[in-house]
């Protein structure tokens, strides 16, 4: 008896992996659909103009920067989709579908927007009032923007694989809910000890070491006063040394007498400048006292004004402002001012923000106790200003505006980054109907904002004493960048645009504040009347807020001219 044994076939295996789907037409491995689709909409945005020109490759970091943005944004938009049991199961004719149209889409969208951005950057240039650039650069912000969005996407990928990787062995011993938990926490304690240590403390000590070293330099063309009544002459117990670049600088430059006179037709006696560098004191208390001190010695105090300055970070002062008001004075004026910091505004912001107003309520309240000490009819009037972290700085010596007009004879607010508690206010509690680039306080019966000398008139309202003015520009990207442009969309864009701000602007979650962002590293390299850089209409403001006896609109533009023609200690 024979028997025959029939094949059986194998059971089918249900832990194999499933086959995948045919090779689609540019299918990139590891990309998702939806997250390259958000990341086209993002490169669009980042094309768009903004508040100044950028160089190209500003330019491609903040393409590139927008564009990892929208890839994650839609990965996660598609993940929480995915968690909430929606999985469409596309066939893979669908799949090949997709991946045509969004290659064909991309292949029309980005030279376009290539080609329209170019465009709208000429026009921005031509209301900032700089000259046009190579229009082919673009074609190196594709390369460029491609190379940072990489970095960016590997970075957030490696990150991901080794919270993954903590995620498994964490769940040896403890539930995988608790481990996931366990290794983000983790992760991100590692990111913030990173941050703080290598970058806070590792890098801006380095930078803190290279700008002290640098502060020991002297510009060109800038020697050593020997007018008694500047800081750093023969005659001062500041040394010379001890002033840092900018304070000596500052020291050494301003009309004289005779300068003065030529312009004004006005005798004029030589201005005082007092200073105390970072290097003479131990604190900004200390600092204070020696400016004081050197305020006492020069005779400051029988002047008719007195000014009180707060630096940016490293001691600069601008040179238009402090020179428009000596021209405006007639020399009979002297300017405190003092240095807190070796490192640049924008480090010192990142840095350290407690040390600008301390040093600002520090150098004016031993200013103000220095007055106060004086017989009240003998006493010289007391203003002050500043431009950038000085104006934040400097308002940090006062509670709000009342408390300003109460301490001060009058004050110039230039530049004022938005952080400034104080301008935040008045600008969230404007009139009724003003613009946020230009509020109106009160009807402008004592604070008034302003982008030219123009605004100051506000048809004719009634302007009392003391006055206090914020001069600010439409299109500078250090008043109006913000946290807040990540995901929300600010009043100043909603509104009626500055007249060198392009009508093209718009808002775009996350694209905005990196343009913004980007576009502050150059904020100063443009003409006067734009963006960071604040020139000639100091006379004007000047004029406004001292309304000097006999002073006339013709003594106002031949300050401005002289001013406009350029100073020799302008930076």
């Amino acid at each position: 008896m024979t028997s025959t044994l029939t094949a059986v076939p194998p059971l089918p295996d249900d832990t194999a992996p499933p086959a995948e789907p045919p090779a689609t037409p540019w299918r990139f491995a590891g990309l998702h659909p939806v997250g390259l689709a958000v990341a086209l909409l993002f490169f669009v945005g980042s094309m768009t103009p903004s508040l100044l020109p950028r160089a190209w490759f500003l330019q491609g970091v903040a393409t590139g920067i927008s564009v990892a943005i929208g890839y994650g944004l839609g990965c996660g938009a598609a993940w929480v989709v995915r968690t909430c049991g929606v999985s469409p199961d596309f066939t893979a004719r669908t799949r090949r579908i997709g991946w045509w149209t969004l290659a064909a889409v991309s292949a029309v969208t980005v030279p376009l927007f290539l080609v329209l951005g170019s465009w709208w950057q000429q026009i921005v240039r031509d209301l900032a009032g700089v000259e046009r650039a190579n229009r082919a650069n673009y074609l190196l912000i594709l390369l460029l923007s491609v190379v940072v969005a990489v970095v960016l996407l590997a970075a957030a990928r490696g990150i991901r694989r080794g919270t993954r990787a903590l995620t498994r062995v964490g769940s040896r011993y403890v539930p995988a809910p608790v481990a996931r938990l366990g290794a983000v926490a983790l992760v991100v304690a590692l990111g913030i000890f990173a941050v703080n240590g290598l970058v806070y403390r590792g890098l801006i000590g380095l930078a803190n070491q290279s700008a002290a070293a640098a502060d020991h330099g002297t510009a060109d063309g800038v020697e050593q006063p020997q007018a008694p009544e500047r800081s750093g002459s023969p005659a001062s117990a500041q040394p010379w040394d001890t002033l840092g670049r900018e304070g000596r600088t500052f020291v050494a430059g301003g009309p004289t007498a005779e300068q003065i006179t030529g312009v004004t037709g006005r005798s004029a006696q030589t201005p005082i400048r007092v200073y105390a560098g970072r290097a003479a004191a131990d604190d900004v208390d200390e600092a204070a006292d020696l400016v004081v001190a050197e305020l006492e010695r020069t005779g400051a105090f029988e002047r008719s004004v007195i000014a009180v300055a707060t630096t940016t970070g490293r001691g600069w002062v601008n040179s238009r402002v402090a020179s428009s008001l000596e021209y405006t004075t007639a020399g009979d004026s002297a300017i405190a001012a003092m240095q807190y910091s070796f490192l640049p505004s924008a480090l010192s912001f990142v840095a350290d923000r407690e040390t600008p107003p301390q040093a600002g309520r520090a150098l004016f309240e031993a200013v103000e106790r220095a007055v106060d000490e004086l017989p009240e009819e003998t006493r010289p009037k007391l203003i002050t200003f500043g431009e950038s972290l000085g104006s934040f700085g400097g308002q940090g010596a006062f509670s709000g505006a009342q408390d300003m007009l109460a301490r001060t004879d009058g004050a110039l607010w230039v530049g004022t980054p938005n952080f400034s508690p104080q301008w935040s206010y008045l600008t969230d509690h404007r009139d009724p109907g003003s613009y946020e680039r230009l509020p109106v306080i009160d009807g402008g019966e004592n604070v008034r904002f302003a982008a030219s000398a123009a605004d100051l008139d506000m048809s004719g309202a009634f302007w009392g004493d003391p006055r206090i003015i914020y001069w600010q520009h439409a299109s500078d990207p250090i008043t109006w960048w913000s946290f807040d442009l990540l995901l929300n969309k600010p009043d100043w864009l909603r509104e009626p645009l500055g007249d060198d701000v392009d009508p093209g602007m718009r808002w775009m979650p996350f694209v905005t504040f990196w343009q913004v962002t980007l576009d502050m590293v150059f904020s100063a390299d443009v003409p006067a009347g734009h963006g960071h850089t604040f020139g000639a209409d100091a006379a004007d403001m000047w004029a406004a807020i001292l309304q000097p006896e006999g002073w006339t609109a013709e003594d106002t533009a031949r300050v401005h001219s002289v001013i406009a023609d350029g100073l020799p200690d302008q930076e």
